[in-house]
């Protein structure tokens, strides 16, 4: 569709804006303030047409080579995204169907999945994680110039450990990790995990909201 898009063809135009009208319509529906669209990774045509939809992207990652070297193709792909889709956005046939302006706006990223010891990442995921900063600014922000170091680096929003037993459990209860009761499996020791991991993601919600321009009134949770 997105080559069909570029001939001005009416059919490919709605289904690659069909993302942005169901979000639209849920969000009216719920009368929701926000929509998170959680893709997968990879940068194929359902991806393509999830993020034409979405205003900001915050991209999760890993510290390893598999992260890093992500990053290095997402940013370019973003931008021509972005600027193909301004190039067909005017060749719309139909000046009532509605289309997402596919903004598309790095807002930062979000460190996950890394081993902490005495409070501090273990020395492997170190090294990896020091790298982070310099390749989201250079390939996804396009900017030059040296990046802050990790612990500075504002483009971070959040690190996120891992917590190991608690995800396969929230995934068997079908609840986020911070919701977990004990009924659920969560008692003694998984409870302490269960509301430190609380207070991390209320922190990126803050952190996000801040990011995109729209602060939380309260805390979550």
């Amino acid at each position: 569709q997105w080559p069909d898009s570029l001939d001005g063809k009416e059919r490919a135009f709605r289904v690659i804006s069909a993302f942005g009208r169901l979000i639209t319509d849920a969000t009216s529906r719920f009368t929701a303030d926000l929509a998170l669209v959680d893709v997968g990774p990879n940068l194929g045509a359902i991806n393509r047409a999830a993020l034409v939809a979405a205003d900001h992207v915050v991209v999760p990652l890993a510290p390893d080579l598999f992260s890093l070297q992500g990053l290095r193709n997402l940013g370019p792909t973003l931008r021509d995204w972005r600027g193909q889709w301004q190039e067909r956005v005017p060749k719309n046939p139909d000046p009532e169907l509605r289309l997402p302006p596919g903004g598309m706006r790095p807002v930062g990223y979000v460190l996950q999945q890394h081993g902490v010891r005495p409070g501090r990442a273990v020395g492997a995921y170190q090294r990896w994680m020091r790298r982070i900063p310099d390749v989201y600014r250079h390939d996804v922000l396009g900017e030059d110039g040296p990046a802050p170091a990790l612990d500075d680096d504002p483009n971070c929003l959040a690190q996120i450990k891992h917590y190991h037993s608690l995800i396969p459990m929230a995934q068997d209860a079908r609840k986020p990790v911070f919701a977990l009761k004990p009924a659920d499996g969560a008692f003694g020791g998984h409870q302490t995990a269960v509301q430190a991991s609380r207070k991390d993601f209320a922190e990126l919600a803050r952190a996000i909201g801040i990011a995109i321009g729209r602060p939380l009134e309260r805390a979550p949770g």
